[in-house]
């Protein structure tokens, strides 16, 4: 008796799943199965390093706790959150990027123009804009959920020292589509190392450090969100960020604030969100 080849195993393997009941399921297990079983087979993949892989999913997720996600590091340093967010773009509306590990829901509803921090996390900064649809017209009533790290490069769920939401706020529009918060101006800083994630970064010899940014939630009813990032011009690591999450348009001028900006920022920016209308349901 021949011994089984591995294009007759990974056909075997197929054929097991070809009657999965739901179509989208089965779409995604056959790519899966014929993407992984090729792998191996390319990379003629060992015992040991099969093993290696399962201990380092089993440590990342162990590595998983209520304020910190080391599974959506992992696939934001593979580039994998950033691919997602590439094909499923909306043409003409605000480009998105990664959520990052540190987003917590259930900030408060601040007043426009609020303060989101303390004076001490940093430079004092003004972000504003405009919400609108895909048409420029203003969409009042959209929500804006921003948060950031504080100038020491930590966020609050880090950082014992800052009080629980601080530098996060949920900010709703006005009648002509605007929001308006001060804050502070970001920093760059270093993702969490001390996990698994931290272990490929060494061993792929890449730096840790992330393009300073804020980060923003941006929705609308009747509009598809999005999930993104104000960057920081002058940053230096805009070319080499390490989740792969900066693109051009999201790249904004920080200016010093000059007559006619309040007396209590040092910096401006400027951003504004196009959100384009949403899908319509799917019928089965």
């Amino acid at each position: 008796m021949t011994a089984m080849t591995p294009a007759q195993l990974t056909e075997g393997v197929l054929a097991a799943y070809a009657d999965t009941p739901e179509p989208r399921l089965r779409e995604l297990l056959t790519a899966l199965i014929g993407h992984l079983h090729a792998f191996t087979a390319a990379t003629r993949l060992t015992p040991q390093e099969w093993l290696a892989a399962v201990n380092f999913l089993t440590a990342t997720g162990q590595k998983c706790d209520s304020e910190r996600q080391e599974f959506i590091l992992l696939s934001d340093v593979l580039g994998l959150s950033s691919l997602v967010d590439l094909v499923n773009a909306a043409d003409g509306a605000t480009e998105s990027t990664v959520l990052g590990p540190f987003y917590v829901p259930g900030a408060p509803v601040r007043a426009m123009g609020e303060q989101i921090g303390r004076r001490q996390d940093g430079s004092p900064a003004l972000a504003r804009g405009k919400v609108t649809d895909l048409a420029g017209g203003p969409l009042a009533g959209a929500t804006v959920d921003v948060w950031q790290c504080a100038s020491n490069g930590l966020y609050d769920t880090q950082d014992p020292g800052q009080p629980p939401f601080n530098l996060r706020g949920v900010f709703v529009t006005g009648p002509d589509g605007s929001y308006e918060f001060r804050t502070v101006r970001p920093v760059s800083y270093p993702i969490p190392v001390d996990g698994p994630v931290g272990d490929l970064l060494r061993g792929a010899g890449r730096h840790h450090w992330r393009a300073a940014h804020i980060h923003a939630i941006v929705s609308a009813p009747g509009h598809r969100g999005v999930t993104t990032h104000i960057f920081d011009a002058d940053n230096s690591y805009l070319d080499s960020d390490a989740v792969f999450g900066v693109k051009d348009s999201l790249i904004k001028q920080f200016r010093p604030s000059g007559p006619g900006d309040p007396a209590d920022v040092s910096y401006v920016v400027d951003m504004d969100f196009a959100l384009a209308p949403a899908e319509p349901p799917t019928t089965a």
